[in-house]
């Protein structure tokens, strides 16, 4: 084949894409050019990690990221909340538009790990890989931007902040337009127990369905001399704490998995003082969808009425629910058949489905589309530290897997024609 110049977009390490005619006498494969794009990513990744910010807050993320797409030549289209990114790349040709979505919040986690790379920021941590989404997503916009004038189809980039903290970004990224005249959306989620080089697939169900609620528990306060007199609402609390477990042991289902958990409670002023008021913080998930709408009002029966016994008033706040994410069996024939031309049979799990919630949920709702699982198990490391751990770590090397997989994705369904 003779020689043929063409143009390739290279992030560097500062985030800034420059151009440089390279001469090559054939195409390169996609993982070649993945391999050449990596130490980028690597660098883009530790940034992030250095300098997480929490749901809600990531500005200088949105900064960033937004930096990054337009070097690279996207059009950033208006988000109606004030962070997180949506950039479209239009292709030469008509075609299907793909959707690609990354998170970019962090967690309130202390860090204790002794990577050098490791959060500067006080009480907040990458701990659930969206660093790692998000600098894979990256390198997927810088590959396909490469392509530009090949693509038969359009791609538009969702970076979505506050998948932590329900009600949840995603809402806020749809309702600014960033699903309009998509044909299919394509998302990621590290798994510390995958070994890297492989990824999970699963059809249907694989993330919970959940409702956060808080209760806020009014008695009548009093001296804990003569609690007669009073109406404890710490005893209220531990009541309604210990009914509502019963809904999963007694009025559900033994075969649907469901859980029902209080993270945290709050009450009293003093040892010696009925406390007159309690809050619980609390979080349902669920894998059925039977049981949408179900759970709820369950735990809502269950709650006003231990209070009611008691004398208590209460107030029941829906913070936000997810809905269930189940994935798209012909697209995750999509991530399959490439994962496979790319690095051979034999390394895709079928992982369990969790009782976690992700929003990614409610793109999926209107599109079809696929959550796959990407391995950054690397025991030698230690990076096998569940989601959330203070000691959370990653093999870096996911993120080349990823990034080649996502890129391959989005040509191959586009030059099919959408299947």
């Amino acid at each position: 084949m003779l020689g043929l110049t063409i143009v390739i977009l290279l992030p560097d390490l500062a985030g800034v894409c420059r151009y440089r005619n390279i001469t090559m006498n054939q195409t390169s494969s996609v993982t070649d050019r993945a391999r050449l794009l990596y130490k980028t990513q690597i660098g883009w990744r530790r940034h992030l990690h250095q300098y997480p910010e929490l749901s809600n807050r990531e500005f200088k993320t949105t900064a960033f990221i937004g930096k990054v797409l337009k070097k690279c030549g996207y059009r950033l289209m208006k988000v109606n909340y004030p962070t997180g990114v949506i950039a479209e790349l239009r292709g030469k040709d008509k075609g299907p538009t793909v959707a690609i979505r990354a998170d970019i919040d962090a967690l309130p986690v202390t860090e204790k790990t002794a990577v050098p790379f490791k959060s500067r920021v006080p009480g907040v941590m990458h701990a659930c890989g969206h660093d790692v989404h998000t600098a894979v997503a990256l390198g997927v916009a810088a590959l396909l931007a490469e392509q530009r004038n090949g693509l038969n189809g359009n791609v538009r980039f969702i970076f979505q902040p506050a998948e932590e903290m329900p009600p949840g970004g995603a809402q806020y990224m749809i309702a600014s337009g960033a699903m309009k005249g998509v044909d299919v959306i394509f998302g990621l989620h590290v798994e510390p127990q995958l070994q890297v080089g492989k990824i999970g697939l699963r059809d249907g169900a694989v993330f919970a369905a959940n409702f956060d609620f808080d209760v806020i528990i009014h008695g009548r306060g009093g001296h804990g001399a003569r609690p007669n007199l009073g109406i404890d609402a710490i005893v209220v609390a531990a009541e309604v704490i210990n009914r509502v477990q019963h809904i999963v042991s007694r009025e559900i289902d033994p075969i649907d998995p469901v859980v029902i958990s209080f993270g945290e409670i709050q009450g009293g002023t003093a040892r010696n003082v009925i406390a007159d008021t309690v809050r619980l913080v609390g979080t349902a998930r669920w894998l059925s969808e039977k049981l949408n709408g179900r759970i709820p009002s369950m735990i809502t029966r269950a709650i006003t009425s231990i209070c009611a016994s008691y004398g208590a008033t209460c107030e029941i706040v829906d913070i936000g629910c997810y809905p269930l994410l189940k994935n798209d069996p012909a697209v995750n024939a999509i991530y399959r058949r490439n994962w496979e031309k790319l690095f051979g049979k034999g390394k895709i799990d079928l992982t369990d489905p969790v009782l976690g919630s992700e929003d990614f949920a409610g793109y999926l709702e209107r599109v079809p589309g696929s959550m796959f699982r990407l391995g950054i198990m690397n025991k030698k490391i230690k990076a096998d530290r569940p989601w959330h751990s203070t000691f959370f770590k990653v093999d870096e090397e996911a993120i080349f897997y990823g990034t080649a997989l996502l890129t391959a994705a989005t040509l191959d369904y586009m030059e099919n024609g959408g299947k």
